[in-house]
């Protein structure tokens, strides 16, 4: 690809641009602040739009371009208009493919069971209604524009810099263990080289599972992180505790359950996960960057 524009320049977005930095290939990533567009943050030129205002999307440099969609849904509602707005801009400058990073949570509990990308989509929180509706809306569009579109759905992602250090040093409580669902999560470096591959390999209008090989439970990721960081292990409270105490968002995470075949992402994006497990992934951070970012 000679040419890379990814909306969403956080820190997924600065990952993934650090994969392509060669002279042969023009980073570009989208801002909605106005006096950073034309900045070059390592090596990428920003340019300015703001999905919640369209007209600021005129002239976006999506033709022929690979287009990475970090950019989360509006806080709030069951769609995502910010998607929409995207998709009628770049219909009259048509990338080559599009890789949308959405989330597992479309497919709401599954009592513990393993899930592939067969099952279909059953939101429970409007959070995942909003990544759902992003997700049709794309691939609808790239069937209309023949335009390839990989989805990738992702699990938790931890990593340097992405560890819930704040809210254990708060002491918040967590729902008990043997009353936690399963989840799956990914290593945020093995969630960049998805990207990459699902850009190279993945099958257009195609769906991939990201996780690594052993799901676990919110409450043991709780505590996991807290015994490498050397940090107090949270308190546990029961459900009818955590009803009373935990955000709505917060009991959704805890209490779905579901585990995520991620057989696509190795087979077919062949994706060598560089941290299978929680415990290979937490084993390289170093706690002592951890506690002054």
């Amino acid at each position: 690809m000679d040419r890379v524009f990814i909306i969403g320049f956080g820190d997924i977005g600065r990952r993934v641009a650090a994969q392509y930095r060669n002279p042969d290939t023009i980073v570009t990533g989208l801002t909605r602040h106005p006096e950073l567009a034309g900045s070059t943050p390592e090596e990428v030129r920003m340019v300015y739009g703001d999905l919640d205002r369209p007209a600021t999307l005129e002239g976006l440099p999506t033709a022929g371009a690979l287009v990475y969609y970090f950019a989360p849904p509006p806080a709030e509602g069951i769609s995502d208009p910010r998607m929409a707005v995207f998709l009628e801009a770049a219909s009259h400058a048509p990338p080559v493919r599009v890789v949308y990073i959405s989330t597992s949570g479309v497919y709401g509990d599954r009592a513990g069971a393993w899930v592939d990308e067969t099952a279909e989509p059953r939101p429970e929180t409007d959070r995942a209604r909003r990544r759902l509706d992003a997700e049709e809306r794309l691939r609808d569009w790239g069937r209309q524009q023949q335009v390839p579109v990989v989805i990738l759905r992702v699990g938790g992602i931890y990593g340097p810099g992405r560890l819930p250090v704040a809210r254990l040093r708060k002491g918040l409580p967590v729902l008990r263990e043997s009353e936690c669902g399963a989840t799956s999560r990914i290593h945020v470096e093995d969630l960049v080289a998805a990207c990459r591959a699902a850009a190279e390999c993945g099958q257009a209008d195609r769906i991939y599972n990201v996780s690594d090989d052993h799901p676990g439970t919110m409450t043991g990721y709780f505590k996991a992180v807290a015994a490498r960081l050397g940090l107090p292990a949270p308190p546990e409270i029961s459900m009818a505790e955590a009803e009373g105490r935990l955000s709505e968002a917060m009991l959704s995470y805890l209490t779905e359950s579901r585990r995520l075949d991620n057989h696509r992402l190795i087979e077919e994006l062949g994706v060598r996960l560089r941290y299978p497990d929680l415990e290979s992934g937490l084993a390289t951070i170093d706690p002592a960057r951890e506690s002054i970012r």
